[in-house]
């Protein structure tokens, strides 16, 4: 039985259909000529950008103790469509991690594309798993699949044309779905991810990268606002991760009442 499209499903499609004819209806958009060269120049045991790379296991580290969480809960927490989610965005964090590894040991915009590939299936994952928690589990479904097609077609619309905004609009069209998401009440057996911690993380994070030599000149070039990033970003999936760990410790009082 097909059920009707209720209101915030419709309204998910709709801000969806808004963001898709805006990358493609706007005027294009060049990405800076100055992306490369990041603050941190510095070299490691023949480690090139040595800073930059490294602090990518922020998100190895992340994405390892997301699955391990997840796998540790019972088969059937937290809901059909909220555990593959889950996994995804975890998964994505890997490919996060593998993909700007290899764009910081040589940067360049070969590079960078296969970098914006991973994280457009850690946005998947994480819009679809909010999405399935206070909407219902086939909006969070049909966002996911939808951004693991829409997000690498915006890279290669920018690897063949120059034009940024549709990875733009992606990026930050998913970030602000997701502070709408945040807003709307947890459905009965939702994972209860404290979304707006984890936006206002992401949103340090991005201030970091925009202040990279800033950044590194105030530490007296200890650290870049760029290496930072990477481990600031990583940090975001722990609301999800702490979300996890509860479910599994209440499925655990449930099963064992009478322990304290």
């Amino acid at each position: 039985m097909i059920h009707p499209i209720r209101k915030p499903e419709a309204l998910l499609l709709g801000s969806g259909l808004a963001m898709v004819l805006l990358a493609w209806l706007a005027p294009p958009l060049a990405q800076p000529a100055l992306y490369h060269p990041f603050a941190d120049q510095r070299s490691w045991l023949g480690v090139p950008f040595a800073m930059d790379f490294l602090s990518n296991l922020a998100f190895v580290v992340t994405g390892l103790l997301g699955l391990v969480r997840l796998w540790r809960l019972p088969a059937s927490l937290p809901g059909s469509a909220q555990r593959p989610l889950a996994a995804m965005f975890f998964w994505g964090l890997l490919l996060t991690a593998v993909g700007s590894a290899w764009y910081h040991w040589l940067p360049d915009d070969a590079g960078l594309a296969v970098d914006r590939i991973g994280m457009a299936l850690a946005f998947a994952g994480l819009l679809g798993l909010a999405a399935a928690g206070r909407i219902s589990g086939r909006a969070g479904v049909l966002l996911a699949l939808s951004l693991l097609l829409l997000g690498p077609l915006s890279v290669w619309v920018w690897a063949v044309s120059g034009n940024v905004l549709p990875w733009g609009v992606l990026q930050f069209g998913s970030m602000a779905l997701l502070l709408w998401l945040a807003w709307l009440k947890p459905l009965p057996g939702g994972l209860a991810v404290r979304w707006g911690v984890l936006i206002v993380i992401y949103a340090v994070a991005k201030g970091l990268e925009q202040a990279d030599q800033v950044v590194f000149t105030l530490t007296g070039q200890l650290v870049s606002g760029h290496s930072l990033k990477h481990v600031v970003a990583a940090l975001a999936a722990w609301p999800v991760i702490a979300a996890l760990g509860r479910l599994g410790q209440n499925a655990a009082d449930s099963t064992h009442p009478l322990q304290r």
